[in-house]
């Protein structure tokens, strides 16, 4: 399958269907006398005005123009008019699943939620009784809950309001006497109890009860109860189940559900030939339900009632059918099982006989028919995808845009009114943005490989809008369920507070229309019990009623299993069936795992906790210079490349006519008249050293050559991380696992200088810088190179504009752009104003606020961007000109840096050692890399030895090895392949120490491992300041790197000072390196003069505790050991 499909289907189907589905509920709007209409009647998508790149350029939205065409309708004149409407830019999702807004690449994470339905669930008071409660939750609109309480009573909650007798409900909506409600849900102790607890009479005394409830404090009529009511439940605008809540609602009420193995206690008869079905007293097995099934449908069992002196005033259909009660020992107890009778799927509010249907399987329940559901049952948590997300973001800017309407159609004149005149697409336009440029499931996409870009399109997140949250979220939801089997991936989720919040799409799992998700099985024909071809989609309640068996049950040449019992799952429970009972078989052992998941090898023999961070850890591999896909793979590396977007795929058959660095030409076969023939050339571009999102670098290098033919989704060019089209993140590195020196305790990596010179982890990182030019109250900021104070050595590499030159190499503190804002302007003399008026503008004062080169940040000049106002460029308002700089960076690998294997075996480089000192084979190779052997026991990822083992043996026969997840190469696989190698069968040899020559004592395990460096570099935590900024109030360095800040001395570490009695030492800690004002500005002039370092002034947190002392009322004093009073000076005396 497509692996973004989930992103590109859903979005499709929101301009497909979705917005007409909108402009179908808020159409017609009428004004409040009802003569105007205004009616939507289609809608078209323009183009964009800008492609994608040019938009990621230009820093503004990949948007298309919407306009609808909208009829308004005077009723009094009859008089209709036509328009097109514009109703905003809005935006598109670019061929790989993402939005650029605002020239940055977003992604919109899909949503997990409750599905709208019917749930019932036990609970235990705290004496220990069994009760239930029951909640009908819509997708919009007031909540129903059910609940019984120690006296076995039934109460309802409207609206989270307080709880009424249930019978209160039944009353409101028509049915009046307590023999009308006796008659309808059936004799029982449970409804005589609730029934003495109801102290309403009739309809209207129920109806005033509850709109008691549900409007406090206003004086309640009969009539504003009924429509209160009538309103909050059978209003389809006020109440909406949506598609899912309907079809899950009819799955869980219908009677057709609710009778498998229970006991008749009446005679189902045909209504139409009076032929008998099941007599009373039948159990209804599988085989007279399958019987009775299709009069269930229609026919047997309905009722018609007529309610009155409620809400409802038509009639109500149900069906029903009397049972015996399970619960009872002597069997007597008759109970009635009332049917929702099927209700259209296109009803979306909850009808009546919902209501009367949820009471009833309440009732029933406590009389032991039914079941309780589960709510973290993937049957019952749905996806919102972008369409989903988008059509409700929409919704709320349509409805806010039809109160507009509507107000405008009242005030302005009927005769003379355009459409375009009512509609106002403020609303509609700013609730779009603010979904897109500030809800959480709107996230700044994670571009640092292709992998973390395929990942995060996949995401599942259960956090956001409507969802949870991570205080609230507690064990249960977090949980990894059996049916997350093939749907979600139990293994890839963040470490951390959102553990089991976030999950991954499994790989070959699909969202139906519904937004569940399915996943595929093969299905097996049950009359010859052979494996079909065929394959189900299936949701998580249909596997319910299956038993699959495992993708890698053995199969005879004709699908037939082998052995006559298998190992097969049935609703969570591993058990073994006969192979007649299995009705369905897995598609393939990886359908459990996530795309990240299914990249690591041997993961069946690691520990899953390490196999989590593996996951996690793959997604932040930087690209490095010269990619190689890994020896030892899974299969899955050209999958993953292919569909995460960043390689550039054929579109077309045809054959290669020219390939450049930048552009590829590929001239198209058509087929006329069953000949080929060649057609229209196409041309591919490519991204070249490109700044992705996290500043790594985006690279597009092709992989065919002229005259190559090429079919339709065919790899043309490689992206970042890719080899030859495969998922590439890093280097194939000779490994032992040995100690040396104990250089290697704790997790850290010695490393070859091989590695280092070779450039084999070497990386490249892009990084932007701005600087505009705005308008100030004193005048406008210029670009220039003329800039205060500034010497002609520090201007050497700007160009005349002021701007730095492309290739130019710059290094912290080095100026990229010449900057000058106006200074204030103080009064002039005559003087000064005749220079003024000689020389022009250069007397004016400026000061210097050009743009420089961070910490840190030094590197060659990438490429240059000038966007002027005068140019016509889009700027923000206030700008004039905007000046970005790209920095290029090659990072070599260094000490302090990350890295990490695909086990979750990460480390830091604590050694870079010369080649000539590294352990060395006997044929005298040296090896690269040196692990710490006990990183591998205790933490169970036995995968990595196995893929060091059979790297090496695929390194000596030459061949690249695919062990797929759960399906690979075993134990006995692998020293078959280490023999056919001509090694030895333990897989160890003997290693020669560098320095010495001289063996060691005992053999090593060496091989090939893939190796990963990660996104965490030395290069960008390294940090050092002198002097720099500090805090307002307490003046002490401000903390953290990005302010330039210094390193926390806590009260801990003054207590380790005091216990060695550094009096000294603390003293300068706590004043002059710290808070003393004075003291530090003369403290650095000492030490820059040479002179002895002052003594130590008053700390500035003394004073302000003082000021705090103060400011409570007392008169604090300070006196020195004679009792004079010492004068405390404020900052600002000392600068006066």
């Amino acid at each position: 399958p497509n692996l973004i499909e989930i992103q590109t289907s859903s979005y499709q189907w929101f301009l497909d269907e979705g917005l007409r589905e909108m402009f179908q509920d808020i159409s017609p709007i009428e004004d409040f006398t009802g003569n105007l209409s205004l009616e939507f009647i289609d809608y078209s998508l323009g183009d964009p005005k800008y492609p994608v790149a040019e938009s990621k350029e230009r820093d503004v939205t990949y948007s298309a123009p919407l306009r609808v065409k909208v009829r308004l309708i005077n009723k009094e004149t009859g008089e209709v008019k036509d328009q097109d409407v514009f109703m905003g830019d809005f935006p598109i999702m670019t061929d790989t699943g993402t939005f650029i807004i605002n020239g940055a690449e977003r992604v919109i994470v899909s949503q997990l939620v409750r599905s709208p339905s019917v749930y019932f669930s036990g609970k235990v008071d705290k004496n220990g009784k069994k009760g239930f409660t029951a909640t009908v939750i819509p997708n919009r609109g007031a909540w129903l809950e059910y609940e019984t309480d120690a006296k076995d009573v039934v109460y309802v909650r409207i609206d989270r309001t307080r709880k009424l007798p249930v019978t209160v409900l039944l009353r409101a909506l028509g049915f009046s006497s307590d023999q009308e409600i006796l008659d309808l849900i059936g004799e029982n102790e449970y409804l005589r109890n609730t029934l003495e607890k109801d102290n309403t009479e009739n309809a209207d005394k129920a109806l005033l009860e509850i709109y008691e409830r549900l409007r406090p404090g206003e004086p309640p009529t009969v009539e504003n109860a009924k429509s209160l009511l009538d309103s909050r439940f059978f209003d389809p605008k006020r109440y909406d189940l949506a598609n899912v809540g309907r079809y899950k609602i009819n799955k869980k009420l219908h009677i057709k559900n609710r009778l498998f193995n229970q006991k008749l206690a009446e005679t189902l008869v045909d209504p139409e030939t009076g032929e008998i079905l099941a007599e009373k007293g039948q159990i209804l097995d599988r085989r007279v339900l399958d019987k009775v099934l299709p009069y269930l449908e229609n026919g047997i069992g309905f009722r018609k009632l007529y309610p009155n002196g409620g809400v409802v005033e038509d009639e109500v259909e149900l069906q029903s059918i009397k049972i015996y009660a399970p619960t009872d020992q002597e069997g007597e107890q008759v109970i009635n099982v009332i049917g929702n009778a099927y209700v259209e799927e296109a009803v979306k509010n909850i009808t009546p006989s919902d209501i009367i249907a949820s009471i009833s399987y309440f009732f029933n329940l406590l009389h032991g028919v039914g079941d309780t559901d589960d709510i973290d049952h993937l049957g019952n948590r749905r996806l919102r995808s972008v369409g989903e997300l988008l059509q409700n973001q929409f919704r709320i800017g349509l409805s806010r845009m039809e109160r507009v309407v509507r107000e405008r159609m009242s005030i302005q004149d009927t005769n003379t009114i355009t459409p375009q005149q009512l509609i106002n697409i403020r609303p509609v336009i700013a609730s779009i943005k603010e979904f897109f440029g500030s809800s959480q499931l709107s996230q700044f996409m994670d571009q640092t490989n292709p992998l973390a870009e395929l990942t995060h399109k996949r995401r599942l997140s259960a956090l956001g809008p409507g969802g949870l949250t991570r205080e609230r979220a507690g064990m249960e939801v977090r949980d990894v369920h059996y049916s997350h089997y093939g749907r979600m991936c139990p293994i890839e989720t963040p470490e951390g507070p959102n553990i089991g919040l976030i999950n991954s799409l499994s790989s070959f799992a699909k969202v139906n229309r519904f937004g569940f998700i399915e996943t595929p099985y093969r299905r097996v024909d049950p009359e010859t019990g052979k494996v079909t071809p065929r394959i189900d989609y299936l949701t998580a309640d249909e596997e319910d009623n299956y038993v699959v068996a495992q993708a890698n049950a053995q199969l005879a040449d004709d699908g037939s299993f082998i052995d006559d019992n298998i190992i097969a799952r049935f609703r969570g429970e591993n058990t073994v069936v006969p192979r007649n009972r299995v009705d369905y078989m897995d598609v393939s052992p990886k359908q459990v795992v996530s795309a990240a998941t299914a990249c690591i090898p041997f993961l069946e023999n690691d520990d899953s906790n390490r196999a989590l961070m593996g996951a996690n850890m793959q997604r932040q591999a930087v690209p490095l210079m010269q990619p190689e896909s890994p020896i030892v793979g899974t299969g899955m590396e050209y999958v993953s490349g292919k569909d995460s977007g960043a390689a550039v795929i054929c579109r077309y058959p045809g054959v290669v006519e020219r390939v450049e660095a930048k552009n590829i030409w590929v001239r198209r076969y058509e087929d006329v008249d069953g000949q080929q023939v060649k057609g229209n050339l196409d041309k591919y571009s490519l991204l070249k050293f490109v700044r992705s999102n996290q500043g790594t670098c985006y690279n597009q290098r092709p992989i065919v050559s002229v005259g190559d033919e090429v079919v339709k989704g065919e790899i043309l060019a490689d992206g970042p991380s890719m080899e030859k089209g495969e998922l590439a993140l890093g280097r194939n590195v000779m490994v032992g696992f040995m100690t040396w020196d104990g250089y290697n305790y704790e997790d850290a990596i010695i490393m070859s200088e091989r590695l280092v010179k070779d450039d084999v982890y070497t990386s490249i990182h892009i990084e932007e810088y701005e600087s505009e030019a705005r308008d100030t109250k004193l005048g406008p900021e210029e670009i220039t190179r003329d800039i205060p104070n500034v010497g002609e050595d520090a201007l050497r590499n700007l160009d005349e504009r002021g701007i730095i030159r492309i290739g130019a190499e710059v290094k912290d503190g080095d100026l990229l752009v010449g900057k000058v804002t106006p200074k204030g302007v103080t009064e002039l003399t005559a003087e000064e104003r005749l220079l003024h008026a000689i020389f022009g503008e250069k007397a004016r004062e400026v000061r210097d606020t050009s743009l420089r080169v961070p910490h840190g940040g030094g590197g060659i000049i990438h490429d240059v961007k000038v966007f002027n106002r005068e140019d016509g460029d889009e700027l923000p308002p206030g700008v004039n000109q905007l000046v970005r700089v790209y920095i290029v960076q090659k990072r070599k690998i260094s000490e302090g840096d990350k890295m990490a294997g695909r086990h979750g075996n990460k480390g830091v480089i604590s050694k870079i050692l010369p080649e000539e000192d590294m352990p060395y084979l006997p044929d005298g190779t040296p090896i690269d890399i040196m692990l710490n052997p006990l990183g591998v026991p205790s933490r169970m990822n036995i995968g990595q030895v196995l893929e060091l083992h059979m790297g090496m043996a695929a390194r000596y026969l030459g061949i690249h090895i695919a062990s797929p997840v759960f399906d690979g190469a075993r134990e006995e696989d692998v020293w078959e392949t280490l023999e056919e190698a001509g090694m030895s069968r333990d897989a160890k040899t003997v290693l020669y120490d560098g320095r010495t020559g001289e063996p060691f004592d005992n053999r090593v395990s060496v091989g090939i491992m893939y190796m990963i460096k990660l996104a965490h570099m030395v290069d960008d935590k390294l940090h050092a300041r002198s002097t720099g900024p500090y805090s307002l109030v307490t003046q002490q360095p401000l903390g953290g790197k990005a302010q330039f800040g210094g390193q926390r001395f806590g009260e801990m570490e003054v207590w380790a000072l005091e216990a060695y009695g550094a009096a000294y030492t603390l003293q300068e800690i706590l004043t002059v390196k710290s808070d003393d004002v004075v003291g530090r500005v003369k403290t650095y002039e000492a030490i820059v003069k040479g002179d002895n370092v002052p003594e130590p002034g008053v700390p500035e947190s003394f004073k302000v505790l003082i000021k705090e002392l103060q400011s409570l009322g007392m008169d604090v004093k300070i006196l020195s050991g004679d009792e004079e009073e010492i004068e405390m000076r404020d900052l600002e005396d000392i600068e006066e």
